[in-house]
Parts: structure tokens; C-alpha cells; sequence
């Protein structure tokens, strides 16, 4: 076994190998770019070392120099994670050239498969089911329309070089196809350093299915059972299971036995995963095969109880296999789901900024959170924005879902936006419950997923207010322990203002665009609490008793017992009220008025990124949701559209430019009646 080892990688990934070598009394080092010094994957190895500045061109896919920091630092190993430079041969080549034992395949298994056209060519005759495609090595676009055209439509262009979702698109008519064409290679450039592509057909209300495979020097060869993968927006698996539901004996030994036959067709050795698209009536055609560990890995780990990093880790010191396949079995349930810092009501754009507050649910034997994130940290423009994998295992499925939706309900992050609230609608909904998955779930029900925010209840403002009060009464105390004189009445928070005829405290949210005002006044222990009526509504009373503790406060609020925590960042206040979340702005009534913020027809950045390609200049016409800016961050891109016809008057920017959320992007002076100056969207 090796004595150190160096982790090629960052944020989560890396924690948890870390901890799998630390268990195994393994010396781990890190590797880490300039916006990454401070980083939870640093503190958690036993030594770091600089890479480079933030770019991953010029730190994580740096392969050269993290050969060279391996040798100079003794390391005999490296692990290189998943993503960046996990399933580049020409890595894994250089590494082994030095002396280093690359935990993952020999680079000729990374060639077969890192290639979708080349591994569907080996599939074919192997002979496992393909999904009707071109799967060529002449790339003229002329050639590609040609053979979509002869696919029949809705296409599916893939990345050949990659996964997750980069570089892919559904195009659903002819017309649309240079255009996808042309964005796709785009993505697969930026994300894998190769825009070939190859054309499938697209099939409908496909399951995504993929089998866990493990390989040894010594000719062993296992799968370790199957994770349904379907839930997914944008190609980007959202919540994953495993066992896949319904899934039979038989179809699980057939898959299993493809998988495997995948794996010895190549020599693979390490953990991969073999991907399979299973249509409408059952059958399963390969998509692919991951020469390296998945980021879903922990849902196969709960069921049969193993350790897949422990496994990697011997396998590359060159011992078999801890299990044959008759000695693997599973039992119970387990999902994922991965929390990340994204707004899905715009696009789920990634929310850039600090993670100012963060408390989570209690780690068990039946629930495991993997991060490379804590409070204070920031997400980033340069790398993905994911937050967390929240695993919760069962007995069965129904068990490990309920106690998947309690875990998110006490998850609660401050500072960006994220994805928790729409993962616990899509938790809750009744097809991902009854597990009628497939991979247009979320499109389908879109409209109840991506609901818009509710006005806040009368109940959310108390709430709100009471922590508000609950504050300043701590201030108040902590002012008044600092004072010389501790006992000065001037550090008393009476709840009565100057000039106030109610003799309460009374404040003002602003939310969805309304205000609303709440008085408060203490009687004894109660807090009475009075919320102003909206559009000629009567006012709404109620009583309230209330107390800090740990984390968030204890109310009791007409009789029914609330568990709250009100976050105050600025003038926005983030309230966590029994698994939901409702955000407020503070407003201050002794402000001056605010100065106009209608922009005209200046369209903002609606987030931080780089500059990938300016679809118009100025002078042109265009037309409403006419694309005129391509903007790439997180190895997305997002297209900023007009939000009316009219012409353009400036562009601010050039291709390649790196920009700020919020930045004026380009001027369009608007023609049609109504015609909105807001930031500008993103599709």
C-alpha cells in the first residue's frame, strides 16, 4: 500500500478521498489554485502546495505541474478525482512515465472510452444495443446536419470527449442545428480541451441507468448493482438512487453482465461506471462508460456497505479485489441529492458569493453529507457550484425518502442562492415519489416545480419580526456588558419609540416587490405582534412567546410551536421556518428615498464570466429574445437575449472579456411598447 499519495483534485471530491487515506494511515497532499488557498480539501491533507491562479487551464488541468509537484513532495501515487484531468490519458501516461501509480485505468481503457464514438464502436461489436447515431470521425458540419437530418429529429449532440452535461443539446428542428451545433462545440472546447461531437437519436421518457463496475490486475472483474440517474435538468443529474426502482433480478444481471463485458473488452481496471439509456418498453442501449469514479458513488456505497475509494486505492497497489461477485449483495435504499449554490427560477444560473451562514442535519449511520465547503466560504465563477451530496439510506425507498425530505428541510444555507427548495418540491412531487422517473421529469413538471414564490404568510412575518426583536434585545445585552455602567436605562430595548402612538417597535419588509408592516409590543412574557392587512385585508393579530437556543429560536406562536431561524445579512434577512425558506429585505423608513433604478435599455450581467462569443454590433436590429450575447461561467453558457425589439446602440464587450455580475453588457434602445430595462435573462 502506498505510504503518500497526491490528490489531483478539489472541493468535495477531495475531501473524501483525504478521509478514505487518512483512515488508511495514508500522508496526503493537496494541490490548490490562488482562490482555493483557504479551501476545506487544503486544511483537510496533511500537506498543500500551490498550483496557479484560479483558471483551471492554469491550475487543476495543469498536468505537468502537478506531476512535478508529486515527485518533488515523495509521492508515490495520485489520485486524480473526477472531472479535470481524471480521464485524460495523456495524464495518466505522463504520471506512470514518472514513476506515479495513476489510481484509475491504464490509458489505453481511458483512450477506448474516453471517446464516445470510438467505445460505441466497441460496444457494436461486442454486440450490446446502441442508440441509433453517428458515431463517425469525419466532423464537417455540413456532414453532421446531414446525418441528424437522416437520425430524424429531436437529435441529441454529445461532447465525445466528456460528460455531465457539457457540450450537449437537444435540437428539435433542422433549423436549429447549426446553431446547437455551434454552441456545443463550444462547451466540449471549454470543458474538455475537444469539440468533436456525435449525434444521437433522441429517445423519449428514457430512464438514465448505470451499472458500477471494479476491476483488478488479476483478471477480476465485478459490477457492484445499478443507480437510476434520471432525474436531471439541463443533462445534469439532480437526484440519483440506487437500487434503480423496479428494477428486476434478471434485468439487473443482464446489465450487470453487459457492464462487466464492457470492462474486460478494454482491460479496465478501477472503478468505472458503464451508462445505459433504457427506453419506454425496457430495453437498455450503452450511452458510455466513466473511466473513473463517479460524483454519485456514495448512493452505490450505502446499499452493499463498501468503501469504492478504500477499493480504488488497493486496486492500484496492485491487490485483488475484497469481494467476487457471489460474495456481493445489497440491501435497503439510498438517494442523492446534490445541493448546489443555483437559482433554479432564472435558469438555474449559479449563484455566485459567500456562504455566510450554514447549518445542516445531523451525519448518521442513515444520512452522510459529502462537502468541500463550510460557512465564510466562497463559490466561485471558475469551478462547479455544488454545495453538497445529501445521501439518505432506508430500509426501503419510501424510508430512505422520508428521511431524504426531513434532512433537506434542516439544510439551510445563507449568502447564495440554491437549489434546496426546488429539490425538496421535486422530493415531494407524486411521480418522483411513486418512482415514475424518467429523464423529462422535471421539464414535464415544470410549471409545479418551478413555481414562483408564494406571498409571505401573516405566520413568516411574525417570525420574522420576532427574530428581528429577539436581536436587538442581544445587542442590546452584549452593548450593555461592554458599557462602564452595565445598569444605564440606555441600554434597555423598550419596545416604545419616540413619537409612536402605538408604543410599539414597528418595521417594514419588502418582499416579491410588496411591503408589509409589522408592530410589535411585549406584554409579560408574550410578544404581541401586529401585521398591517394587504389591499384593504383587516389586521392580523397574534401572540407569540419566544426564546434563542442553539441554533435559531423556539416560538410558540397562537398555541402552535414553530422552530425558526432568521438570518440577517445586511438588509436581507433569510427565514428558515420549519424547512422552508422566505426571504425579506429590511427596509428603513428614515432612508431617503431611493434613486431610480430603471436602467433603460442597458442589459446586465446576471452573474460573473467570461465573454465567449457577441452575436450582434451596434447599429443592428433586432428582434424580441434575439441572442446577442454568449456568456460562459462554471463551463455553462447562458445566453443573454433581448427582452424587446429594437436596435443596438453599444457593446460593452468583446469575446474572451472576463466580466461581473451586474456589469452593463450591451444597450438596446427599445421599440416595443412595454419594454422592460431589467438585467437581462438567460436561456
Amino acid at each position: 500500500m502506498f505510504d503518500r499519495i497526491l490528490i489531483a483534485n478539489r472541493g468535495e471530491i477531495a475531501c473524501r478521498v483525504a478521509r478514505t487515506a487518512r483512515r488508511m494511515g495514508i500522508h496526503t497532499i493537496a494541490v490548490y489554485s490562488d482562490v482555493d488557498a483557504g479551501a476545506l480539501h487544503v486544511g483537510a491533507c496533511d500537506e498543500a502546495h500551490r498550483l496557479g491562479p484560479a483558471a483551471p487551464r492554469e491550475s487543476y488541468l495543469r498536468g505537468d505541474r502537478i506531476i512535478e509537484i508529486a515527485v518533488a513532495s515523495g509521492a508515490q501515487a495520485i489520485h486524480p478525482g473526477y472531472g479535470f484531468l481524471s480521464e485524460n490519458e495523456a495524464f495518466a501516461a505522463a504520471a506512470a512515465e514518472a514513476g506515479l501509480v495513476f489510481v484509475g485505468p491504464p490509458p489505453a481503457a481511458i483512450r477506448a472510452m474516453g471517446s464516445k464514438s470510438e467505445s460505441k464502436d466497441i460496444m457494436f461489436k461486442a454486440g450490446v444495443r446502441l442508440v441509433p447515431g453517428y458515431h463517425g470521425v469525419d466532423q464537417n458540419d455540413a456532414l453532421l446536419a446531414r446525418e441528424a437530418d437522416g437520425i430524424g429529429y429531436p437529435v441529441l449532440i454529445k461532447a465525445s470527449a466528456g460528460g455531465g452535461g457539457k457540450g450537449m443539446r437537444i435540437v428539435e428542428r433542422g433549423v436549429d442545428f447549426a446553431a446547437a451545433l455551434a454552441s456545443a462545440r463550444r462547451g466540449a472546447k471549454a470543458g474538455f480541451g475537444d469539440d468533436k461531437m456525435l449525434l444521437e437519436k433522441y429517445l423519449d421518457e428514457p430512464r438514465h441507468i448505470e451499472m458500477q463496475v471494479f476491476a483488478d490486475t488479476h483478471g477480476h472483474c465485478v459490477h457492484l448493482f445499478e443507480r437510476d440517474c434520471s432525474v436531471q435538468r439541463r443533462h445534469q443529474k439532480v437526484l440519483e438512487e440506487a437500487p434503480a426502482p423496479g428494477m428486476t433480478r434478471e434485468r439487473r444481471n443482464e446489465m450487470g453482465s453487459a457492464a462487466v463485458a464492457a470492462a474486460r473488452a478494454i482491460g479496465y481496471v478501477g472503478a468505472g461506471t458503464v451508462e445505459f439509456i433504457v427506453d419506454k418498453t425496457g430495453l437498455f442501449h450503452f450511452m458510455e462508460m466513466n473511466t473513473r469514479l463517479q460524483v454519485e458513488h456514495p448512493v452505490t456505497e450505502m446499499i452493499p456497505g463498501l468503501a469504492l475509494v478504500e477499493w480504488q486505492m488497493r486496486v492500484a497497489a496492485g491487490e485483488p479485489l475484497p469481494l467476487l461477485q457471489e460474495a456481493l449483495d445489497f440491501y435497503g435504499h439510498a438517494i442523492e441529492a446534490r445541493i448546489y449554490a443555483e437559482d433554479p427560477e432564472r435558469g438555474f444560473l449559479p449563484s455566485i458569493g459567500r456562504i455566510a451562514y450554514l447549518a445542516v442535519p445531523p451525519v448518521s449511520e442513515f444520512v452522510r453529507i459529502d462537502t468541500g465547503v463550510r460557512a465564510g466560504d466562497e463559490i466561485s465563477q471558475f469551478y462547479d457550484p455544488m454545495i453538497a451530496k445529501l445521501v439518505a439510506w432506508g430500509e426501503d425507498r419510501a424510508s430512505a425518502l422520508r428521511r431524504l425530505r426531513s434532512s433537506l428541510a434542516s439544510y439551510q444555507v445563507a449568502g447564495v442562492t440554491t437549489n434546496i427548495s426546488f429539490l425538496q418540491r421535486v422530493v415531494a412531487h407524486p411521480a418522483f415519489a411513486n418512482a415514475r422517473l424518467d429523464t423529462g421529469l422535471i421539464a414535464r413538471h415544470q410549471t409545479e416545480l418551478l413555481a414562483p414564490p408564494a406571498a409571505p404568510s401573516p405566520q413568516i412575518l411574525a417570525v420574522t419580526a420576532i427574530g428581528e426583536f429577539l436581536r436587538l434585545v442581544e445587542e442590546a445585552q452584549q452593548q450593555a456588558q461592554a458599557s462602564e455602567d452595565r445598569f444605564s436605562p440606555w441600554h434597555d430595548l423598550d419596545p416604545w419609540w419616540l413619537n409612536s402612538a402605538s408604543h410599539a417597535i414597528s418595521l417594514t419588509y419588502l418582499a416579491l416587490g410588496l411591503t408589509h408592516e409589522v408592530r410589535l409590543r411585549t406584554n409579560g412574557g408574550d410578544i404581541l405582534v401586529s401585521i398591517a392587512g394587504a389591499a384593504g385585508a383587516a389586521e392580523v393579530d397574534l401572540t407569540a412567546t419566544a426564546s434563542r437556543r442553539a441554533k435559531g429560536m423556539a416560538i410558540t406562536l397562537d398555541g402552535v410551536q414553530l422552530s425558526a431561524t432568521v438570518v440577517p445579512l445586511g438588509d436581507q434577512r433569510y427565514v428558515f421556518v420549519d424547512g422552508q425558506l422566505q426571504k425579506f429585505s429590511l427596509v428603513d423608513p428614515l432612508a431617503h428615498a431611493s434613486v431610480d433604478e430603471h436602467r433603460g435599455g442597458h442589459l446586465t450581467a446576471p452573474m460573473s464570466g467570461t465573454i465567449v462569443a457577441v452575436l450582434v454590433k451596434a447599429g443592428d436590429a433586432v428582434a424580441k429574445g434575439a441572442p446577442l450575447i454568449i456568456l460562459e461561467a462554471m463551463k455553462m453558457e447562458h445566453t443573454i437575449a433581448a427582452p424587446a425589439g429594437g436596435t443596438v446602440s453599444a457593446v460593452h464587450y468583446r469575446q474572451g472579456d472576463q466580466v461581473s455580475e451586474g456589469v452593463d453588457l450591451i444597450d438596446v434602445d427599445a421599440t416595443d411598447v412595454g419594454a422592460s430595462g431589467a438585467a437581462a435573462s438567460a436561456a
